[in-house]
């Protein structure tokens, strides 16, 4: 999971906590879920696409 997160449009940097930090606004439940099975994925993940901005300009 934490590889996927490098990836993720979520993922930004926190100056107060000087790291990487997701952005998301999780419930309890939500983070439990995500923890218990890795597996599945996160269900908040978007690629960031630094190109996209680029493609529109073409």
């Amino acid at each position: 999971m934490a590889d996927q997160c490098t990836y993720c449009l979520n993922f930004e940097y926190d100056e107060e906590y000087g790291e990487e930090v997701c952005v998301i606004d999780m419930d309890e439940d939500e983070f439990y879920r995500l923890q218990q099975h890795p597996e599945r994925g996160c269900p908040f993940f978007r690629v960031d696409n630094e190109y996209k901005i680029v493609e529109k300009q073409n």
